[in-house]
């Protein structure tokens, strides 16, 4: 494990990470289906995150002790209103000696709003090899990034929901980062969750799921002079696959880029290391990016 950097919390779930691990918990009502709470927000949608992360926990509860979540690939159909819970069903594909599969569809008011294929793997040996931890600056040196969010007035009540994350802005193509002509349009930071997590691996595949959908999209206006209050930002879909184990609530870099952007549409990837250079997951996704008119 990486050494933490010390921020003045006891080594104990801070208030706020409690809160999260609890909300990303989920009440069985039968078998293969769940229901979600919501937090108390001002927002007008649901974060993405939190949809990814608890139809996670639903998908995960079908499967035995011996199978682990290798890649995840979801689509966001409609917004979700968080003045009521979102049930989550889980439906059995497969279930190999090697490989499990399961589709989730979370639901509101009727309607799917959410949907999530996963793919299970029992542990096995093979070819390793990785990409190399691009040099960055420590978290230590970063800027918070909601600091930065209300800053700019682009904050949207996000504050109060990311509270149990600590995310470090290292920077992006407009500011803090070197030029890259092979990749015009990046950003980086280190995030950690907020508070020591328990032992438990789901804890820690859950939170950091929650905590994925973080600045993704906005890695495609890198590239961009553009105000995000005056652009209408929406993920329509999120992939993550899960490359090795890490905890969650020590330090991961995670550098953005977006290869293509169009159509109103960016397109952005993730590489997710460890602070000892260790790739632990790829995550990529594509979002709505279009320049409001008023």
């Amino acid at each position: 494990m990486t050494e933490q950097v010390e921020t003045g919390h006891p080594d104990e779930m801070a208030d706020a990470t409690r809160q999260l691990v609890s909300l990303l918990d989920l009440e069985q009502l039968d078998t293969d289906l769940f229901r979600g709470r919501q937090p108390e927000s001002v927002r007008q949608r649901v974060y993405g995150g939190q949809v990814a992360a608890q139809a996670l926990i639903a998908a995960t509860r079908s499967v035995g002790p011996d199978f682990h979540v290798h890649s995840l690939h979801s689509y966001f159909l409609l917004p979700g209103d968080y003045n009521v819970p979102i049930i989550y069903d889980v439906e059995r594909i497969r279930d190999g000696k090697s490989f499990a599969t399961r589709r989730v569809l979370a639901r509101q008011h009727g309607r799917p709003i959410y949907y999530q294929s996963l793919n299970f793997q029992r542990a096995e040996d093979g070819f390793e090899h990785q990409d190399v931890m691009p040099e960055v600056k420590g978290p230590d040196e970063g800027m918070n990034l909601i600091d930065l969010m209300q800053d700019r007035g682009s904050d949207d009540g996000l504050s109060k929901e990311w509270a149990a994350l600590d995310v470090r802005w290292l920077g992006n193509s407009q500011y803090g980062l070197e030029p890259d002509p092979m990749h015009p349009s990046k950003t980086q930071l280190w995030i950690r969750i907020d508070g020591r997590l328990s032992d438990d691996p789901l804890e820690h595949l859950a939170t950091f799921t929650y905590a994925s959908d973080v600045s993704l999209l906005g890695a495609a206006l890198a590239a961009h002079e553009a105000d995000p209050t005056k652009v209408q930002m929406a993920s329509l879909d999120h992939t993550i696959w899960f490359h090795r184990p890490f905890r969650a609530d020590e330090w991961w870099l995670y550098d953005q880029w977006s290869p293509s952007a169009g159509g109103a549409r960016g397109l952005s990837l993730g590489r997710v290391f460890t602070q000892d250079g260790t790739l632990v997951a790829t995550t990529a996704q594509e979002g709505l990016i279009r320049p409001r008119t008023r």
